[in-house]
This record gives structure tokens, sequence and C-alpha cells, in this order.
């Protein structure tokens, strides 16, 4: 988009008709202690075409390798069409719908988009979306809190399985409002969060259980029989999802004998790409039962009195339009062009061909795991079920497997050690639609030998 400053004379013009001498002056509440002098890092000002020399330097820097990433950040195949539609004027500067009368192609894009999300976690409403995942997850323990009227306690059971990131952006968040959070451990053999760890607390109080799936070591939990232990103790139950695992295992909305109340999760594979870590949305949906806590905004479809279908805010109860002690949540931004990517990913590839990709990052797992079985110092952490990302131990040093890989152009996965020191040597690496055998059999060799020569 064009962007063409102002002039010295624009600005002096301004200045004299608000009576004000310099563009200091504006800022002269500021104390001398909190300016900064001047930004040594910031080069003087270049011409167009050195500009354009600049940026075509640094983004042939930016080489992409042969990526196991994951942990939240999925490469997924996103189709042409995606961002060649999304990033069309119409969708690119919209802003918040607020007048229906002029917004009906966004709103129609919220609506077909929550009616998606709803179906594909097998729930009855959505709102139009939450800033990421990991603040997702917080509001949903929020709005849990609000909904349990059975419960007394403001305790919330999180498992240690759940992302590290997204434990502690819950913390930040409702810590301060007098919410603990419980941690659950997981089973050491399997991964995965047994029922046998939730025995020592069978008699106290919580508001909602969160359950991952799947986890953050990749490993499938039993959710049924998790969600059914909640039920039982009038205990909500908080399903944290992969959108994309979604599309072949049971949706959080049929978990146990009732299902779980809220789910939530980070909506990044629906075809946002990586770029520089964002930007990401979170998804949120629920039971029908407790859509009044629900934050956000919603979009329906009704009729006008000619009979004509239109679109607008049914449900809105955001921190603008009412006191902030009341309102349900203080940060709930909706992620308008992520959402509009995601719409489009979603309706491009249907219901088979999100099952389909769904379906090849597993088998690619598995195909991972099978040229690795029996390699020297590489063995399976866990023997749980896994989706499309796996725990690998290693016999020697993480950081020195990663950094050795590195040079070779393949970014091998995340080292646990820092959120888990008894995984200090334990690798996460994750598997896509998007890998070959050859990458399959590269990144298997490359590995191999990493952990070997360490020897």
């Amino acid at each position: 988009m064009p962007y063409i400053p102002h002039t010295e004379d624009d600005q002096q013009q301004m200045l004299k008709a608000i009576g004000v001498d310099s563009i200091e002056a504006l800022f002269d509440e500021i104390p001398a202690a909190l300016r900064c002098d001047g930004f040594s890092n910031i080069p003087a000002a270049l011409t167009e075409m050195q500009v354009s020399r600049l940026m075509n330097e640094r983004a042939a820097q930016d080489q992409a390798g042969l990526s196991f990433l994951g942990a939240g950040a999925y490469e997924h195949h996103i189709p042409a069409a995606v961002w060649e539609i999304t990033t069309r004027g119409e969708f690119y500067s919209a802003y918040t719908p607020y007048q229906a009368e002029a917004s009906q192609g966004t709103l129609q894009v919220i609506y077909e988009y929550q009616t998606m999300i709803s179906s594909l976690l097998g729930l009855d409403v959505s709102n139009a979306s939450l800033y990421d995942g990991a603040t997702a997850l917080a509001e949903a323990v929020l709005m849990a809190v609000r909904a349990n009227r059975r419960s007394r306690s403001r305790r919330i059971l999180m498992p240690r399985a759940v992302h590290p990131y997204y434990r502690d952006v819950v913390h930040a968040i409702t810590h301060t409002q007098g919410i603990h959070l419980t941690e659950v451990p997981f089973d050491p053999a399997t991964g995965r969060t047994e029922l046998t760890a939730l025995e020592a607390i069978e008699d106290d109080d919580f508001a909602a259980l969160v359950i991952p799936q799947p986890n953050f070591f990749g490993v499938l939990e039993d959710a049924d029989g998790l969600t059914d232990w909640a039920r039982k103790r009038d205990i909500l139950v908080i399903g944290a999802v992969n959108p994309t695992a979604m599309a072949l295992l049971k949706p959080p909305g049929e978990w146990g004998a009732e299902g779980g109340h809220i789910a939530c999760g980070e909506g990044q594979p629906l075809g946002v790409p990586l770029s520089s870590g964002g930007p990401y949305f979170g998804f949120l949906a629920c039971q029908q039962a407790l859509v009044r806590q629900m934050p956000g905004r919603i979009a329906g479809r009704t009729l006008d009195l000619e009979g004509k279908q239109g679109f607008t805010l049914t449900l809105q109860a955001r921190e603008q339009h009412i006191r902030r002690s009341k309102a349900t949540s203080n940060i709930c931004t909706n992620q308008g062009l992520m959402v509009t990517a995601a719409t489009i990913y979603m309706s491009l590839l249907g219901p088979t061909g999100l099952t389909n990709v769904a379906s090849q990052c597993h088998g690619n797992l598995r195909r991972l795991l099978d040229r690795l079985e029996g390699a020297a110092g590489i063995a399976p952490a866990f023997r749980g079920l896994p989706f499309h990302e796996a725990v690998l131990k290693l016999d020697r040093p993480v950081s020195e497997v990663l950094a050795e890989l590195d040079a070779q152009g393949i970014v091998a996965g995340v080292g646990l050690g820092e959120w888990y020191p008894e995984l200090d040597r334990c690798l996460l690496v994750c598997t896509t639609e998007t890998k070959t055998d050859d990458d399959l059999a590269r990144f298997a060799d490359a590995l191999g030998a990493a952990v070997k020569g360490g020897h």
C-alpha cells in the first residue's frame, strides 16, 4: 500500500493549527529520563532503489530449511487460492463489522467460519475467533469458572502435558483473578494423562479439567475416560485441540457419554503460513448452554423485512460495550484476516480434504518412526499413541544434535529440557503432509549420523 509521509510544510501547518511550536512539545509530559536521545541502529534515509536492494538482500538470507518443527507451529500446504482471495482489498482492509448494512461480506465470512469450526469440534456454537491459541485457553478457563455454578472453587486441573507456553499464558492472565491451576502429571511411560493421576484429588472441588488432544508430546489422550471422570464430579471439560487432528479424531463435543463443554486451540494449521511467529488466531466453541459466557462476538444469519437473507452480530458481550468489570473478556481480539484465510482453506479442502491431510500427517510420522527403529542412540520416549508429533530420546545432548542438523539445512525439532528437566535429552519432532519419502529418509539418516557421531 503506497505511503507518502508529511512534508515539513505539512507538519508546520498542523503544528500552527493546534498552537504548538514543535513536535517535541507534544510530548513534554514525558520525563526526560524516559526519553531516547536517538536511534543509533537505524541507518540514514535511503532511496527507493536502495531500499529495494536492501530488502532483497535480507530476503535472500531467509533460507527455508527442511523443517520437522512442531510444538504449535505447523508447516502445512496452503493452496495458492487461499491468500490470493484473502488479500483482496475487500478482505484485507476490512475492520470490525459494527455496521451490518455496510459489512455483509465480512459478517458472512465470520458466519461461515463459525459454522465450520462448530462442525469440526462437534459443538453447538463458535465465536468469531480470538487472539491466539494460548489466550483462547485462558479465555476458556475464565469462561469455565464463570459458568460452573456447582463449583465453589476457582481451581482448574491443568495437565503438564499441555503446551508449556499455553500454561504460562493461562497463569499470567488468570492468577491475578484468584484462579489456581492445579498441575496434573503425565505418565512417564505413556506420555499421557492417566486417570490414576487424578485419584489423589478425587474428593476435591474443581471448576474445570483441561484435556489436550493430542497433547504437547503428540500423544493422544484418553479423552473419553477423562471426560466421563470430570462430568461425574460436575467438573467442566475444556478440550485444547489441534484442528487438523479433529478431522480424523473424535471431536470434543462427542467425548465420553455427554461430550466436552468447551473446546479451544490454535487455528494456524488452517491456512495460516509460518511467518516469523505470527500472526495466529485462536478458536473457541462451546455447548449452547454456555453461550452467554462466551467472550468475543458471534455473527448470525437472519431475514430482513423483505425476506432477504442477511447477517449481523447477534452476541457481542465485549469490553467496549459494557463496564470493564462486567465484561466477559478484556483481551478477546478478533483475528479477522486469519479467520478469512481459514474459512477459505476449509472451504477449498472440505471434510474429505481435511481428513486426507490429517491422515497423511499421521502416516508420515509412522513412516519416520519406522525408519528410526533400531537406530543407535535413538528411541521413542513414550509408548502412547501419537498423531503427527513424537518425542525421541537421544544418547547425545539435544542442543548439539540441533546445531549439527541446522548446519545441514534441517530444522530437527524442539528440545524439551527447558520445560521438562526429566526429558533433557528428548527431542520433539513433527511431520505434516508436506514431507516426502525423500525428506523422511534425509532426516532419519542425518539424525542417526548426528547421534552416532557424538559417541
